[in-house]
């Protein structure tokens, strides 16, 4: 049978979308003129966090197969969505800018008809920090995380931190790095400083004698924990392994060769996620203090003190960030072998 043709409203089912805004102020007798506007922002963040999901879980599907190969398209299709995350977490940011054109004054002509909801009560959010890797454990005031919410809506979401997340997935992959079993990409490696120890690569033996040499007098301490991070000298307790942590590294330190490029893109990606998240928060912040002061949030929460212990403690990939720390400057770096370079460039094999 012939559909027909396609109609703009209907096709956006505009009918429900604009009739889909119910001020309680308009209900109760007397409309706050600024509550259409409050309303139209939080339900516009709602649609852009249902895109946000639609990205992310598409990555990790990606993420979810035994084996990514780096010259097909699924790592490339994987850093545009995610990239097309941070784009859409940009605009979140800039919708602060719309809101922020209410003044308190105007919040209070109907912010205690809203009791008890709250933005904290976002599913969809909540679902975007699960699904990236911030499990109930990792949170500040875990016990108050899902107090407000409903009972199917709480079972929803532990059922989400149930699966695995983006950044265990992506420690997956990095583990599976190819180029460090046996000596196919280092027989011709000419190691400056070899001992007989057998304990660690001979690459990541040079790597930590350089890095060291790097170091002023006060960040000495850094040596230990590299060890630690990447050489698993330690019991610090990490999302990311070791051999996670030495594959991002050689990714970071070497990205500058073709096969690495597009995993460099990931990692820095990532981080981009975390920022643009991070600087929503912070506005949020900021928005909160300029619209109630030190007062509680209609949710029940202590306002600006929770949204500012929970930005500092919510960075998701906080372990890439801080690899920076065990950076060398490119001409110190070691000379990789002709093989290991050929497998780095584009029709190399590995």
């Amino acid at each position: 049978m012939s559909k027909g043709n396609v109609y703009y409203s209907e096709y956006l089912q505009l009918d429900k979308i604009l009739d889909a805004q119910m001020p309680e102020s308009k209900l109760a007798g007397n409309e706050a003129h600024d509550e259409m506007l409050f309303i139209i922002i939080h339900q516009t963040y709602e649609l852009w966090f249902k895109q946000v999901l639609h990205e992310i879980q598409s990555v990790t599907k990606v993420f979810n197969q035994d084996r990514i190969v780096d010259t097909s398209p699924d790592l490339q299709i994987a850093v545009h969505r995610l990239k097309r995350v941070v784009k859409i977490l940009e605009i979140t940011v800039k919708q602060v800018d719309v809101i922020e054109t209410m003044t308190p004054l105007d919040f209070l002509d109907f912010r205690d008809m809203l009791r008890p909801a709250s933005g904290f009560q976002s599913i969809q959010f909540k679902q975007i920090e699960a699904v990236l890797g911030l499990k109930m454990e990792d949170r500040f005031g875990k016990q108050y995380y899902t107090s407000q919410l409903k009972t199917d809506d709480k079972k929803f979401i532990e059922n989400v931190e149930k699966d695995k997340t983006l950044i265990e997935l992506l420690n997956d992959w990095l583990e599976r790095m190819p180029f460090w079993e046996g000596d196919k990409y280092w027989a011709s490696y000419e190691n400056k400083y070899p001992d007989d120890s057998g304990e660690t690569h001979v690459f990541w033996k040079d790597y930590l004698r350089i890095y060291g040499e790097s170091l002023g007098e006060k960040e000495k301490s850094n040596i230990e924990r590299f060890k630690s991070v990447c050489l698993g000298k330690g019991n610090l307790e990490r999302r990311l392994s070791p051999k996670a942590n030495r594959a991002a590294l050689f990714i970071i330190l070497y990205r500058d060769y073709p096969l690495l490029q597009m995993p460099f893109q990931l990692l820095n990606t990532l981080l981009d996620i975390d920022e643009q998240m991070a600087t929503w928060r912070f506005r949020h912040i900021n928005m909160v203090h300029r619209m109630i002061g030190l007062r509680v949030g209609t949710g029940g929460s202590t306002g600006k003190d929770y949204l500012q212990a929970a930005l500092n403690k919510h960075y998701i990939f906080k372990e890439i960030a801080e690899l920076t720390s065990f950076l060398v400057e490119r001409t110190k770096l070691p000379v990789l072998d002709d093989g290991l370079v050929a497998a780095l460039s584009f029709g190399g094999k590995h």
